[in-house]
């Protein structure tokens, strides 16, 4: 802008919260603030990349954290997310959704400057492309998340992984089926999707196996998770149908090796189920996971092993 200020965009149908970012931003200098009713709003106007975004945590017929979501690569601007004074969550969610951080009502200078002029921690390395090239310490879920929020955040990772094995859990596999599925199909890539498990029941000490044997046979990349009491489930991004066989039979052979068994004392068996998009048969999220399952079925059916949907 011509006259040098800086916009704050404030998302949000409330004329209280816009009059307290009014308010709030005018002993700080140097920006001007534009309300905006709905995020089409927001990104109509390209805000710049010194810029900061403020998300109503109360707007109605929108989800926050599903808007800071859409809002990841869109914009540069720095996002904060306005929640109650009392919400202890939301920064976790908030940064791991892509947000800079929140800050809470009511807004007042100190606490707005102090936001703003926040350093931000650098992004992380990228990790490796290949598999088995990381620990096989069962710890990926904090991980990643580190990678994502920028510092471990022990409430995050004990709401979105499994206790018992330290990988991620039913609702976070959900999450992640919807956000990589759009993803492959963004970007044209191939995804596949592995469903894996055995018959009968373990205890503690062979699930910590198995998922270090997982993570040994993965990428960083790869979101591997626990789908019910003796089964799982990957996702392997830009991994087509052959890449994800290899994986699939690794894991298996790497179980064998380790003579695994159940609580009655049977040899642990395998059994893996695949399925990848592109396919002309998958074209919602639903049918890439079902078609795994499927395979899986009879992959069990067959005593083990691998099988993948055709």
């Amino acid at each position: 802008m011509g006259d040098g200020l800086r916009t704050i965009h404030v998302v949000t149908t409330d004329e209280t919260l816009a009059a307290s970012a009014r308010a709030a931003a005018l002993p700080l200098g140097g920006f001007e603030v534009i309300v905006r009713g709905t995020l089409a709003d927001l990104l109509a106007s390209a805000p710049g990349p010194n810029d900061v975004i403020l998300l109503d945590g109360w707007l109605r017929n929108s989800n926050v954290y599903e808007n800071c979501r859409r809002l990841s690569g869109k914009t540069r601007a720095r996002t904060f997310v306005v929640v109650e004074y009392d919400n202890t969550m939301a920064e976790s969610i908030a940064r791991f959704c892509g947000a800079t951080g929140v800050l809470k009502r009511p807004l007042v200078p100190s606490k707005m400057r102090e936001a703003f002029e926040s350093v931000i921690a650098p992004p992380a390395a990228l990790p490796s492309d290949a598999r088995g090239a990381g620990s096989n310490a069962p710890t990926l879920p904090e991980k990643l998340l580190t990678d994502i929020a920028g510092k471990p955040d022990l409430n995050l990772v004990g709401a979105l992984t499994d206790p018992e094995t330290s990988l991620f859990n039913y609702a976070f596999l959900n999450y992640k089926l919807d956000e990589e599925f759009k993803r492959s199909k963004r970007f044209d890539q191939p995804l596949s999707c592995v469903m894996l498990g055995f018959e009968g029941q373990v205890d503690e000490n062979v699930l910590r196996e198995l998922a270090g044997i997982f993570l040994e046979a993965s990428r960083d990349t790869d979101i591997l998770g626990r789908f019910d009491e003796n089964s799982f489930l990957f996702f392997l991004p830009n991994t087509p149908k052959e890449g994800a066989s290899i994986m699939a039979r690794r894991v298996g052979e790497m179980a064998a090796a380790k003579s695994l068994v159940d609580l009655v004392g049977d040899r642990l068996v395998i059994s893996c189920g695949i399925s990848s998009t592109p396919h002309p048969d998958v074209r919602r999220r639903e049918d890439l996971f079902a078609r795994a399952r499927k395979a899986f079925f009879e992959a069990r059916q067959e005593g083990g092993g691998v099988v993948a949907a055709v």
